[in-house]
Formats: C-alpha cells, structure tokens, sequence
C-alpha cells in the first residue's frame, strides 16, 4: 500500500472490444477473490498468482508510454479504447515488485505509478500523485463501476484523504501496488482492511 507521500513529485466514442471483454473475465476468474494484506500493519501481503511470461527484451519488448502530441487534451483517452483494454493491460504486471516511487515495470510500481504508467500506454498523460489522480475524472457510485475505474483508499488516517489508489477489474476486485512488501496484484473491494479504507470511484474514460 503505498501512501501519497510515496509518490514523486471533445469525448471520444468508446468502443467495446468483445475479445478484451472475454481475456478480462478468464483474468478476473483465475484470480479469485482474496483476503487484503498491508505492510502497515506488519503483515506481509501473500503472493499472488504468478504473472505470465515477461515481454522479450529488445525489438519485441512492450513499448513504452505514448506521447501524446500537442494540442490534445491528455487525459482523454484515445477513440476506441475501453476500460476492458485498460483493466487488462493492468492484470498484465501481476507479479511486479512494489517500488517506492516506482512507475515502470523494469523497476516496480508504487500505486499511483502503476496507475499512471498503465494509463499512459493509452495516451493518456494523467498526474502522478494520488491525491491528483483523485481529483482527476468524474466521481461514480459504486453500482456504477466498470473495469478500468479507480479506487482510491483513506490509508493514513480518518479525514486524511485519498493516499491509495487501484485499478477496478470489476465492481468487486482491483488491480494494484500494495505495499513495499508485496507485488501487483489482485484484492477484493469487500475486504475487512479495503473495506473500511474505501473512499469511492472515479472514471477517467468517457462513457
């Protein structure tokens, strides 16, 4: 779990891809549901299901993020991508270790770095921190939640604000960064610990 001082400093028509809807039920059937574990508490998060094979390194590496040319507005996701797209590319870096500050696979991710990293694979430039990301997009109530939301968590304290972040798979599961203890992976939004930690959902993709 990575707190916000971990972190460093018109609507396009979304399409629905059947094929990414289908490869993101297989992921999100495969995973389960899971009780959460944090590192602040002392608790070591177990490990989850082991990631598949590592892009090849060289010409058939994953590309790095997109550049969005000037004059776009950078948070707006690209025509033709939908949160299916985003929540599976996500459930792509199960496995990876947790970094402090961390925004790349080589390294690890921290939680708003997977977030950022993951979102910018789409063209979309969207901020860095947690609490930023948490004022980014449009609030949804959570009969609402689709894959590739977010999720943002009250980890240091009652009224302390948004300092934990997650990518939704479903309305139930999240994809994240967890702890300096752990690796991304996948947790349940109806957790004793996320459970109580919860403060809503926010949609970056246009509907």
């Amino acid at each position: 779990m990575a707190p916000a001082r971990c972190t460093p400093a018109a609507p396009a028509p979304i399409v629905l891809h059947v094929a990414s809807r289908i490869h993101l039920a297989f992921l999100a059937a495969a995973v389960g549901l899971y009780s959460a574990g944090c590192a602040s508490t002392g608790g070591v998060p177990r490990p989850f299901p082991t990631p598949g094979p590592k892009a090849p390194a060289g010409d058939d590496a994953r590309p790095g993020p997109r550049v969005p040319g000037p004059g776009r507005d950078n948070t707006r996701a690209p025509a033709g991508i939908d949160g299916f797209l985003v929540a599976g590319t996500a459930l792509e870096y199960r496995g990876t270790p947790y970094r402090y500050g961390g925004s790349d696979p080589g390294s690890g991710f921290d939680c708003s770095g997977l977030v950022h990293y993951v979102y910018a694979q789409y063209g979309m430039d969207i901020p860095r921190e947690v609490d930023a990301q948490y004022r980014t997009g449009t609030k949804i109530p959570d009969n609402k939640v689709q894959p590739g939301d977010l999720f943002f968590f009250e980890t240091d304290g009652k009224g302390k604000g948004a300092s934990h972040v997650a990518i939704a798979i479903s309305s139930r599961q999240f994809v994240h960064a967890p702890s300096s203890d752990g690796v991304v992976r996948v947790e349940a939004l109806n957790s004793t610990y996320w459970g109580r930690r919860y403060l809503g959902a926010r949609r970056l993709l246009t509907d």
